[in-house]
């Protein structure tokens, strides 16, 4: 029998129910369930293009990606050679969802399971994840896309390095102009830093409005963490509430 939306929140570990309510000033926005927002008003300079082979071929520019369609971009994903993690990858993981999205979210890089799959978020935080979306009435693909920082697995699923993220950053950037989706939440610090440019700790980040090319952001805890801090799932539960308060 399928699970009501309580049942599958109590699954979560969220438990009593998190409820819409008016934002709290900002002096207070260090007590649980702050969502008082700061506007971001200029989105972040992106990182400097990586010249080598980010495109299909070793002589064609990078800067040809922003003119990429989905098809070219996918090969070009394919074909990338811009950084060290191509050469123990199994294949990439692109991303998987609705090109048409309301709601993009960003984590950081696939694991071994993404890694052997070719989908981001198909082991067990990304089984957390998807009852993140079930919880708010949605599932991946049905108005949603899922995307990491980098395309390829880190070794031993560590946390990608600043120069594969900047290398990976052309990719994600036409990802999200081809995907124009409403709101874009951001998974775990790397993606923060990789869309945001801000290394600065993620309880700083949360529960605050931000901006990339116009699109609204917020921050929140990625879900593998949350597989370790199982206390912060409510916290998880309620910057998702204020990241659907952000849409236009």
């Amino acid at each position: 029998m399928p699970l009501s939306r309580e049942q599958m929140l109590v699954e979560m570990g969220i438990s009593p129910l998190w409820v819409l309510r008016e934002p709290i000033p900002d002096n207070t926005s260090e007590s649980p369930g702050a969502v008082a927002p700061t506007v971001i008003e200029t989105p972040p300079q992106s990182a400097a293009p990586v010249t080598e082979n980010l495109a299909r071929t070793e002589t064609e520019p990078a800067s040809t990606v922003a003119e990429f369609d989905w098809p070219e971009l996918l090969a070009g994903i394919r074909d990338c050679r811009a950084c060290e993690l191509c050469k123990q990858r199994r294949q990439v993981v692109p991303g998987v969802g609705d090109h048409s999205p309301d709601w993009l979210f960003i984590g950081e890089g696939p694991g071994a399971e993404e890694d052997a799959r070719g989908e981001p978020f198909v082991g067990q935080a990304g089984r957390l994840l998807d009852a993140m979306l079930d919880a708010l009435g949605m599932t991946r693909g049905n108005k949603v896309y899922i995307a990491n920082a980098v395309k390829c697995r880190p070794p031993n699923n560590r946390t990608p390095e600043a120069a594969e993220m900047a290398a990976c950053r052309p990719w994600l950037e036409r990802q999200i102009a081809l995907l124009k989706p409403k709101v874009i939440v951001l998974l775990g610090k790397a993606a923060a830093h990789t869309i945001l440019g801000n290394d600065g700790a993620l309880a700083g980040m949360r529960g605050k409005r931000f901006e990339y090319a116009g699109i609204p952001v917020a921050v929140t805890y990625h879900p593998a963490y949350l597989l370790r801090s199982q206390h912060d799932k409510a916290k998880a539960w309620e910057d998702l509430l204020f990241a659907r308060r952000l849409f236009p």
